[in-house]
């Protein structure tokens, strides 16, 4: 029997944290940036193939193409979006099309609260994780983060805040800004900056000599009825061993457990009451936080993301067809 080891990637756009897990399960990725130039010589090896999830709107003539070839051959064509539910300036009818035809065989994202659920007969909640090859404890220890003298801000938040610029980061900037203005008053140290030409040692720095690090809003959001998926930051934070405080998200309890190693608040007035109640109880949030570090670091890192795809693809080659995860 021909063991199905081969990952065509169609399309450069497949998370390199992700594609670097595929490749150390022992898969050999195979890819282009046309489907065109991909190499389907050895059809029979090929376990799957993955396509930007935008192609489809881009250019539905060549996914199409994709898909017949694909499915003549009984190998699963995947994407996995990491936009949904809004898809920030994606035309509607373009989304209603491709929810109708069905070019994929496999749809994995990081959101289950769109409407349009329909791109594949075959879904996969795929959150973000944490790439521990760039965000993990970086020479500190969980033991030497309990110290207080180490911490030089109360709170903190790095992203892309730039409301003027960008329609979808408008929500962002007011709560930062309005929020900014009760913690001065109560003379809680913050620095809520811009993430653009900040290192991956320069975040870890600020997460690891912050006490609070906050999460609000994300780019997806944008027009949607709810927070609903994960960013990268509300894993990443916690491997590199940082306390979080997340804005409230439906899919937070699908991978986390509030109270046990989850911290959330609803809203302004009560994300400055969390962050008070927090920094009263540092020994308290040094505790969760480490609880959250144990449970990133053994549910959530791109290698579980790896494995979990993997074996979507198996169950569909073995005839598992609907919610695979």
């Amino acid at each position: 029997m021909t063991v199905r080891d081969v990952l065509l990637i169609a399309h450069g756009s497949l998370h390199p944290a992700l594609r670097r897990e595929l490749a150390a399960r022992g898969l050999r990725l195979s890819e282009s940036r046309r489907w065109q130039d991909a190499d389907r010589s050895e059809a029979q090896r090929i376990l799957g193939a993955y396509n930007w999830f935008y192609e489809g709107l881009r250019h539905p003539l060549t996914t199409w193409g994709m898909h017949r070839f694909l499915r003549r051959q009984r190998i699963p064509l995947f994407a996995w979006n990491q936009d949904a539910p809004h898809y920030l300036n994606r035309a509607a009818w373009r989304l209603d099309w491709l929810d109708r035809a069905r070019l994929f065989d496999i749809y994995a994202t990081h959101s289950l609260i769109d409407s349009r659920r329909d791109f594949a007969d075959s879904v996969l909640y795929l959150a973000n994780a944490a790439d521990t090859t760039r965000y993990h404890l970086s020479g500190a220890t969980l033991a030497g983060l309990r110290d207080p003298a180490r911490y030089e801000h109360d709170v903190s938040f790095f992203g892309a805040m730039d409301g003027n610029r960008y329609k979808e980061m408008r929500g962002r900037q007011e709560f930062f800004t309005a929020l900014g203005e009760r913690l001065s008053t109560r003379g809680i140290r913050f620095l809520f900056r811009e993430s653009a030409g900040m290192s991956a040692e320069e975040q870890v720095a600020l997460i690891q000599t912050t006490r609070i690090n906050l999460n609000f809003g994300a780019s997806c959001d944008y027009g949607a009825p709810v927070a609903s998926g994960l960013p990268e930051r509300c894993y990443g934070i916690p491997a590199c061993g940082g306390f979080l405080l997340c804005d409230r998200r439906t899919h937070a309890r699908d991978d986390f457990a509030p109270g046990e190693n989850w911290a959330e608040f609803d809203g302004l007035d009560d994300c400055v009451a969390k962050i008070e109640f927090w920094l009263a109880n540092f020994a308290a949030a040094r505790d969760l936080a480490e609880r959250c570090h144990a449970h990133v670091m053994t549910h959530h890192t791109y290698a579980h993301r790896a494995a979990t795809l993997h074996n979507a693809l198996l169950a569909w080659h073995a005839g598992k067809r609907g919610r695979l995860a």
